[in-house]
Order: structure tokens, then sequence, then C-alpha cells
């Protein structure tokens, strides 16, 4: 037990920077004078009286973090946080004679840390603003990760800050030193992403957006999280040039973040374009978005520039993991809805604010099986797995193969629990994939018209656990489940 001391020593480091980002919709809430705003100190006081107490108990351990200490942190980081983060949406609610369960706010409270945009909140537009501002600052938060941003701006975390890096960030960006020192990649890594988000938020509001619309927009855009302010998500503002804004910001956003930090860096992008991941990306998410396009034109569903807009932003919003919606897409034929749905396992890049399984390890898989089709005809024959002209390490082969399996197995087993409570098979395994690839809006019961709201306490509970895996990318879980990781 006194091996993990120095894990909550910085846990509770983190839960005292996490309160601080509750004073900006308190300070909002205060500005506007809503019923609520007594409900942001109370949330902060909590937050940083817990965080202060376990660093002070704790202050005397500052020893070096190991590989397997940054996996705990994470793991913890991502349960306890939602806990704290659901307090101002639980008391709110309550508040305004709208109570919600506890199971509800930590749903909702995970569903925007994980960028996921699930929720079981409707009459949105009636909610103070600092509710939905706080409900889509989370998702930005959580976009780039918060160790990551812990990393780049409390350099006194040092202690391991590397191992934090690593155990946060996904795919080949673990193992990605952009800088010398991890803090200088960290801060590089927030810049980016900084600038992408005040960018974004321009654009909006020059698009047609208010001010906080654009503001809140563009926290659920950059982090492809889709979450809105409105019950009738971008529908709300039925502009075709802010639907292409957010189509441009949402591919943007699912490129690997440390391209363009190199790219920056370096003051040239040709890198970037050589990328294979890059070009697999841009190519499944816009000949995706043609595809079903072409789809909606030759059913007669719209005609051609409607179906090129409606297809291209859907398909890219729900590929992406984001979630946005302008039409209820379930009305299309079936193959649409389930197209885009499975594009939301591959569609983003290692490094990109999105969630799945990651394109990188899809190519991998590619090039795997190409090598196993050819020894069949040439046993003989000395193949290797090549990515962007490199030579792809087998132990990282054999960790995606890994990955994979666990993967299939994490959506089979939860597909099967939510069956048993009697849930249809369509919403159970779009639940499912919509959790683990923190997507959002699935199919059936729980498509882009409706919420997660109809589910049972322990159907969300199902929904919760799948986004907190594929947050975390689940083999970082499933270690700790192992009796060797605990092992010194």
């Amino acid at each position: 037990m006194r091996d993990l001391f120095p894990v909550l020593r910085v846990l509770g480091m983190l839960m005292c920077m996490f309160s601080l980002g509750m004073v900006l919709p308190g300070l909002l809430s205060w500005w506007l004078q809503e019923a609520v705003w007594r409900v942001y100190p109370a949330s902060v006081l909590a937050t940083l009286g817990a965080g202060l107490v376990l660093w002070w108990l704790l202050r005397g351990h500052r020893q070096e973090l190991q590989p397997r200490h940054g996996v705990i942190l994470v793991t913890l980081v991502w349960v306890l946080l939602p806990l704290c983060a659901s307090l101002p949406l639980w008391l709110a609610m309550a508040q305004l004679g709208q109570p919600i369960t506890f199971t509800h706010a930590y749903f909702e409270a995970v569903s925007g840390l994980t960028t996921t945009g699930s929720t079981v909140l409707s009459g949105l537009d009636a909610l103070p603003l600092s509710v939905n501002f706080w409900r889509t600052f989370l998702q930005w938060m959580g976009g780039m990760g918060i160790l990551i941003l812990a990393v780049a701006v409390l350099p006194l975390l040092g202690v391991g800050g590397s191992q934090l890096f690593k155990a946060e960030a996904a795919g080949p960006i673990k193992d990605t030193k952009l800088t010398p020192r991890m803090t200088e990649t960290a801060k590089g890594l927030w810049g980016v992403y900084a600038a992408l988000s005040v960018v974004c938020a321009l654009c909006f509001w020059v698009g047609g957006m208010t001010p906080m619309d654009a503001v809140m927009h563009m926290f659920t855009t950059v982090s492809l999280g889709g979450l809105s302010s409105h019950d009738a998500s971008f529908a709300f503002f039925e502009s075709p040039v802010l639907e292409a804004m957010a189509v441009f910001f949402m591919l943007v956003a699912s490129c690997n973040f440390t391209l363009y930090f190199v790219a920056l860096r370096k003051g040239h992008w040709r890198g970037f374009w050589r990328d294979p991941e890059v070009r697999a990306t841009m190519a499944v998410l816009i000949g995706g978005g043609l595809l079903v396009a072409l789809l909606l034109w030759a059913n007669g569903v719209y005609e051609p520039l409607q179906a090129l807009r409606h297809g291209m932003f859907h398909v890219v919003s729900v590929a992406t993991t984001t979630g946005y919606a302008t039409q209820d897409y379930l009305a299309w034929p079936v193959f649409a809805p389930v197209f885009m749905l499975l594009l939301s396992g591959v569609a983003t890049s290692a490094g990109s604010t999105g969630g799945g399984i990651k394109m990188v390890r899809m190519l991998i898989l590619v090039q795997q099986a190409r090598r196993e089709l050819t020894r069949l005809v040439h046993p003989r024959a000395v193949q290797p797995v090549l990515l962007g002209g490199r030579v792809v390490d087998n132990r990282m082969i054999f960790s995606v193969l890994a990955f994979m399996l666990v993967y299939g197995a994490t959506v089979i087993v939860l597909s099967m629990v939510l069956l048993l409570t009697d849930l249809d098979p369509l919403t159970a395994f779009s639940a499912v994939l919509a959790s683990v690839h923190c997507t959002g809006p699935g199919l059936g019961t729980i498509g882009p018209s409706s919420n997660y709201a109809g589910l049972t306490d322990f159907q969300i509970w199902i929904c919760t656990l799948g986004m907190l895996l594929g947050r975390l990318e689940i083999l970082s879980f499933m270690a700790l489940l192992s009796p060797a990781f605990w092992r010194r």
C-alpha cells in the first residue's frame, strides 16, 4: 500500500488543479446572477479540500514515479475526477428543481471528460448558461488529456512526468520525444491545441454563432466531443457555412497533434502530408463522406448538393467520434448509420483528440495480414511490415494484436451484458460501440434524435464502464487486473 503513496500525492495535486477549472463557470454564473451560482464555490471547496488533504498527508512521499505508477495514476484520474466534475451538475440540477441521480450525474461527467458526447439531459436550451459551459468545458479539458496538461503546467510534478505522459498518450505517441524535456513536449502539444481552439472559436463567431455558443461549440469540436448547448445539436444553427467550418476543424483535430508540433517547429509541412496515417485518415473520412452522399442521392433522400452537405457532415462527425447531428440519420438507408458507427472505430489518428482504436493500428493490421498472405504463397519470403517506409518492430505488432483481441472481447462481453437486461440487440451493440469508441450517439433508442436517459441505471453503468475503458485504451485498465502487475 505504501508503494501507492507517491501516486496518491500526485492525484491530490491534480485534484487541486482540476478544482480551478470550476472557477470559470462559477464566475460566469455569478456574473449572470443565475440561481445556481452557489453550487460552484461549494464544488470548488469540496474538490480543493479533498485534494489538499490528500497532498498534505502524503507530502513526504516524493519518490520517482515508475511506469506502473503512471498506469495506476491515469486510471485513478479518469475514474475519480469525473466524481468531482459531477458535483456542479448534480447540485445545479437539484437547485433547478430537476434532480438527477448520482448515476446520471457521473455518466454525464464521464461523457464530458472522455469526450464521448453521450448525454442523459434534455431541455438543454433552458439550462443555465454556466451548466452548459461546464459540460462543454469538460470535453475541452479531456480532449488533450488532463495529465498531459498537468505535465505541461506543473513542472513540480517533475517526479516521473515522462511516465504520466506515456501512460496518458495514445498509440505510438507514447514513445515520441519531440523535445529534450517531456514538459516542453506537453507544452508544445497544448500550445497547438490552444491555438487551434482560438481559431475555431473565432471562425464560429464570424460564421454567425453568438460568442458563448462559439466558445462552447469550439470546446466540443476541437476535442471531438460533440456535446451541445442545444437539444437540436448542430441543427439549431441551420447554417451550411457553420457546418462546413465544423467539418474542417473536425478533420484537423482528427490528425496527430505531434505532426502539427513538428511542422510548426521546423517551419515546413512536407513531413505532415507524407505521414501514412494522416493520408489514410483523410482518405477514409472524405471518401466515406462522398460514398454516403452518393448513397443518399441515389436513393432520392436529398438533392445532390444537400446529399453532399448532410452526408459529408455526418460521416466526418460520427467517424471522428464527435457526434454532432443535423438530421436524424437513422431514417436514412440502413447502410449509412451502421457504416458511420463502424468508421468511428478507425477514422482518427493516434495523438489526436478522437477515440476508437486509431488508424495506425488498422494500418499495421492490414500490413501484417498482407505479410501472412504472402507467406502462404512464399513460405521462405522475408517481408517486414512497413509503415511510412519504416520497419515496424515486432513488439509493436504483438501489442496491436493483443489490443485488438482485448478490444473485441470487451465489445462482445459488454454487449452480452446489456442483452441480459433485455435491451434490444441494435441498441445494445451500438451503445457499447459508441461508448468504447467515445462517439456518443448510437443506433436504435439512443440515436441522434434521442439520448441515454431511457436506459436503466445498470445499463448506464455499463456504458460508463465502456467510456472509461475506451479512454484508457482498455489495456491500461486490464493491466491493473493482472496479479503480475502488483508484484514488485
